[in-house]
């Protein structure tokens, strides 16, 4: 019969007890492990979605920037009955806006100066679309003061960064998100200044930049247009208003357009990736891209 010490048989208890916590360091080094390992899987496959949401919006991009050109191609006019004006679908989901169908805040200041008339038609359409007198007040003194203007020979500094776009005016009092989207339909700020596009903009928008042409008026004449009369040049324009008292170099409302903004978003598994732009399409050559935003 075989006898155990008690020294022999403490030996093989704290023997099982350090193979038992080294069984436990290994578990838990590899869980982490293993979590890492998911980890970095999982951020590896949210790069690549982000990776290829991005390339699918530069697919957008170029397809909006091509439709726009072959549109300029085919006819001078630019009209909301051509391919560019209508929502793209599938893996890119987007639409391109005329910025040239809005009223462009940046003919608040022409050669350095505030210009009176346009402002008159800015504060005309506020209150068409339903703005606080005060708030467009504050809206067009925030617009003035971003660009540099001129006192006698005197060149004074602008006191904010220049505009570009409507969410540079976020920060002004009454102006709140809601309101700043439903401007979004009728505004616009681009780097220059630039005409009113008959054929594309709004009724709000015509009635404001057209003295003495009322709401009732630009509705029934925009109603007309989208029924397939397209303006074909700017006298066309004038004589359809039926107002003789108007010159035809005092209405500034032209046929054609060279700025667009293009919105769209991208869709890779559960991750949309989205794209804001602004493009230029001069006469002579395909549009470019003056700016663009990505965004999650």
């Amino acid at each position: 019969m075989k006898r155990y010490s008690p020294a022999a048989a403490k030996q093989r208890g704290m023997a099982i007890i350090s193979a038992l916590l080294i069984a436990a360091v290994v578990a838990v080094i590899a869980g982490a492990m293993l979590t890492r390992q998911t980890v970095f899987t999982r951020s590896l496959e949210a790069e690549q979605s982000r990776i290829q949401g991005e390339w699918l919006l530069q697919g957008g991009l170029e397809y909006s920037r091509q439709m726009l050109w072959d549109a300029r191609q085919k006819d001078v006019l630019t009209r909301l009955d051509q391919p560019w004006a209508r929502a793209q679908g599938g893996v890119f989901v987007g639409r391109i806006d005329d910025e040239q169908g809005k009223f462009n805040l940046r003919n608040l200041v022409n050669r350095q100066q505030p210009d009176a008339e346009q402002l008159q038609s800015f504060e005309r359409l506020c209150r068409l679309i339903g703005v606080d007198p005060a708030v467009s007040r504050r809206i067009s003194r925030r617009v003035i003061a971003s660009y540099d203007q001129r006192a006698g020979n005197d060149r004074l500094p602008a006191h904010y960064p220049m505009l570009r776009s409507l969410d540079d005016l976020s920060g002004i009092e009454g102006l709140d998100p809601v309101l700043l989207r439903r401007m979004q339909t009728y505004l616009s700020v681009l780097p220059r200044t630039t005409w009113v596009n008959g054929n594309t903009a709004s009724a709000e928008v015509l009635s404001a930049v057209v003295p003495q042409l009322s709401l009732s008026q630009a509705q029934a004449l925009v109603a007309e247009r989208d029924s397939g009369h397209w303006f074909i040049n700017r006298g066309d324009f004038v004589n359809r208003l039926r107002m003789p008292q108007l010159a035809v170099d005092t209405v500034q409302v032209g046929i054609t357009s060279e700025w667009f903004r293009v919105h769209g978003q991208a869709r890779r598994e559960q991750r949309r990736v989205t794209i804001d732009a602004l493009l230029h399409r001069p006469e002579d050559r395909q549009p470019q891209v003056i700016w663009s935003r990505v965004g999650v």
